[in-house]
């Protein structure tokens, strides 16, 4: 195992630790489609030897991602853990499923499901980008603004460490339970689907503000990809030893992933929120074309 060969991934990591911070998204959704889509692109030596592992490794490189921007937004006084729980109880136990379900695909249907979700994840993104500049975007901003709750809702309140108060109603999953379990099975299946599916529901779905929104995200993706990580990591060492991890790659993502985990929540609020968004709806919409192109092409060749 070549310790030297992915040294790359280090200033990688780093920026894409920082964009899943800021926008709440799982940074999973991005290192795979470098391990799957790039890696194969830069010489023979570089690709991974299943779409297992490289799955395994992004989930394990988020885990330790999530960790960091949890730390960050924790000191910020960001994220509310009575929010967070419900998701959370609902998500882990799919994410471990999942997880499970990933050794026994086949690896072009994967890659096909990838695809699939990368499709769906540009769509919800674009639409994010898209009413992000909207009046009720704008009051979701803003710390002060004042929140009407709906009959018989509960308010909370979350005020950061700079002082700013924000007052929302208490998120209800109903209906939304069945897109967080579907979201948490997928991230255990193909390592993205959750950071995707909780972000909408709390900003769209319950109004609560994008600040509080994206630091309790990080919460459950955390908990949901330290289930399916753990999990991943236990079936690719049962069934090929302490080697079938790429550690050779891990060991530079981490590290940078740590960083970027900080740098996320410092810039929290400076860039602009629709345009990251939208660039990142754009970037979904060429990992979907691409990822589904390459399953078309294994499959085609499969025998």
């Amino acid at each position: 195992m070549d310790f030297t060969l992915y040294w790359f991934m280090f200033p990688v990591a780093v920026v894409v630790a920082t964009t899943a911070m800021l926008s709440g998204i799982g940074g999973a959704a991005l290192f795979t489609p470098i391990f799957l889509l790039v890696f194969p692109a830069l010489g023979p030596e570089y690709p991974l030897p299943s779409a297992t592992a490289a799955f395994g490794a992004a989930l394990l490189t988020q885990t330790f991602g999530f960790a960091s921007g949890l730390v960050g937004y924790w000191r910020k006084r960001l994220i509310d853990l009575g929010c967070a729980l419900p998701f959370i109880a609902v998500a882990v136990p799919f994410a471990v499923a999942g997880a499970l379900a990933s050794h026994l695909a086949d690896e072009v249907a994967l890659k096909a499901t990838y695809g699939v979700l990368m499709a769906a994840g540009a769509w919800v993104m674009l639409r994010r980008g898209r009413d992000a500049g909207s009046p009720d975007a704008a009051a979701g901003l803003d710390g002060d603004a004042e929140v009407v709750p709906a009959a018989g809702a509960t308010m909370r309140t979350v005020i950061d460490r700079a002082g700013r108060s924000y007052s929302f109603a208490a998120p209800r999953q109903s209906a939304g339970g069945v897109v967080t379990s579907l979201g948490a099975f997928f991230t255990g299946l193909v390592s993205t689907g959750i950071g995707e599916v909780i972000m909408p529901q709390l900003v769209k779905r319950n109004r609560v503000p994008v600040a509080v929104a994206a630091a309790t995200s990080v919460a459950v993706v955390i908990s949901t990809t330290a289930a399916a990580s753990a999990t991943q990591v236990w079936s690719l060492m049962s069934a090929g030893g302490l080697n079938a991890v790429p550690w050779n790659l891990v060991c530079y993502t981490v590290p940078g992933v740590l960083i970027g985990g900080q740098l996320g929540p410092f810039l929290q609020g400076r860039l602009s929120q629709g345009a990251m968004v939208r660039a990142i709806g754009v970037l979904f919409c060429v990992i979907a074309i691409a990822m589904m192109w390459i399953a078309a092409r294994d499959w085609r060749l499969s025998p």
